[in-house]
């Protein structure tokens, strides 16, 4: 029996459509680019989708309690991530909360003379964002700075499976050279080929008449494999799931206060890059359920984690819905974990909460990182705790005697001290200071 009522949900959702982007093929360290108005569009559409969904009372889906048509901002919350491909993500939040919640004339305030103030733009709702920013925060961008990833992203390149790939896709990459104006034609750089190949074939009529046919899936085909080699594990644990690894306790924190009936919260949503896609679904088991999720999120793809009562136990359920961007018409419901439907809510939990990064210093000691991302800062205050903790150490009676006279004298050496600066005591002949004095008025 199906479980139809909905407590609330988190949406994890991809960026819209950007301009070229470049990230480096070891360490993922990404350039600044900027979101389109097709990106925008398909994010306000995503939004819109949402909307019939979760805030529609005659949906199947309908979140029951929430205020539909002016946001209650106890009842969404929003974090984007504020890092990777610059602005894009944030924006693109921005156009998915339009859609979500229009501009609508009741929002609206009147005022103590009687004058009634509508918003402006059509009563446009401004929904909070929190822009999460990778030097201060690695929960939406565990890989960034991570020595670890570095390491292990390097190994799946110097791994037999790869070079097996190298020769198995040579051909076809020695035909792309003439397309790529003069971009790096390997395996390694394959993220770098597809994405510029998808962009110039959305946006460039002319390299999108003269690619052939099959090249654009072929490159996606050999794009999927290589970020889904990067951004997974075997290990639940493993570094190559960092990415969602990170991410983890943002959901869990999400799911405690849907569950919460004293807690407003309806709607938790996530902006994100593809990759922590690529870890969820594999520390999930969704992607090796469902081959088709072994690959790269298309623009403004979304995750929706259902939580619903339970018709027949005592505890909440999760639904596990996706939608591969603007190309399928509405989410299909996936089986994870081994199971079939919905899943109770402390199974999806239980399994990976062991294998979640929920701390910046969890995070310094899994990358090896000392210096960035607050590491630094971290390591400082380690160090200085221990230096104290060695002062603090217990001493014998006849030790803290000595210790005492010496904090004495020392205590009134610098009373002495101050004294003299400020002229109260002299040391030596008072002639000698009144000298310098004159001195220096004179050279004033």
């Amino acid at each position: 029996m199906a479980d139809n009522t909905l407590l609330g949900v988190v949406i994890l959702a991809r960026h819209g459509d950007r301009e070229g982007f470049y990230q480096d093929p070891s360490s993922y360290t990404a350039s600044s680019t900027t979101i389109t108005p097709e990106g925008n569009l398909q994010e306000y559409q995503l939004g819109q989708l949402l909307r019939s969904l979760y805030l529609n009372s005659s949906s199947e889906s309908y979140i029951s309690g929430i205020n539909s048509t002016i946001a209650d901002l106890d009842q969404i919350k929003v974090r984007a991530d504020g890092g990777d491909e610059g602005g894009v993500i944030v924006n693109s939040a921005t156009s998915l909360l339009q859609g979500l919640f229009p501009a609508t004339s009741d929002y609206n305030v009147t005022l103590a003379n009687g004058t009634t103030v509508e918003g402006p733009l059509g009563g446009y709702q401004y929904i909070p964002i929190e822009s999460v920013e990778p030097d201060n925060d690695v929960s939406l961008e565990g890989w960034t700075s991570c020595g670890a990833f570095d390491t292990s992203t390097n190994a799946f390149y110097n791994s037999s499976a790869f070079q097996a790939k190298v020769n198995e896709s040579a051909s076809f990459l020695n035909q792309l050279s003439p397309y790529l104006d003069g971009r790096p034609v390997t395996l390694k750089n394959m993220w770098n080929i597809y994405d510029y190949m998808n962009v110039e074939n959305i946006h460039d009529a002319s390299f999108a008449a003269s690619i052939p046919d099959t090249f654009m899936e072929q490159a996606r085909d050999l794009a999927n494999w290589h970020e889904y080699g990067v951004f997974s594990s075997p290990e639940l644990a493993g570094i190559g799931n960092i990415a969602a690894r990170t991410m983890l306790p943002s959901i869990f924190e999400s799911f405690t206060s849907i569950t919460d009936s004293d807690d407003p919260l309806k709607i938790s949503y996530l902006a994100l890059a593809y990759k922590p896609f690529l870890s969820l679904f594999n520390m999930t088991g969704a992607a090796q359920m469902n081959s088709e999720l072994e690959g790269i999120v298309n623009y403004a793809g979304a995750l929706a984690l259902e939580i619903r009562n339970s018709s027949t136990s005592g505890e909440p359920v999760l639904r596990f819905n996706f939608k591969n961007g603007t190309d399928d018409n509405g989410f299909t419901t996936y089986n994870i974990l081994n199971g079939t439907g919905d899943i109770p809510l402390s199974t999806f939990v239980n399994y990976l909460s062991p294998a979640a990064i929920n701390t910046t210093a969890d995070w310094c000691t899994v990358c090896g990182n000392t210096k960035d991302r607050g590491c630094g800062a971290l390591a400082l205050a380690a160090s200085e705790a221990s230096a104290a903790a060695r002062v603090n150490q217990r001493i014998s009676p006849v030790g803290a005697g000595f210790l005492g006279a010496g904090l004495t004298l020392a205590v009134c050496l610098a009373m002495l001290g101050v004294l003299v600066f400020l002229g109260f005591l002299t040391v030596g002949k008072g002639r000698s200071r009144q000298k310098k004095t004159n001195d220096v008025a004179e050279k004033a």
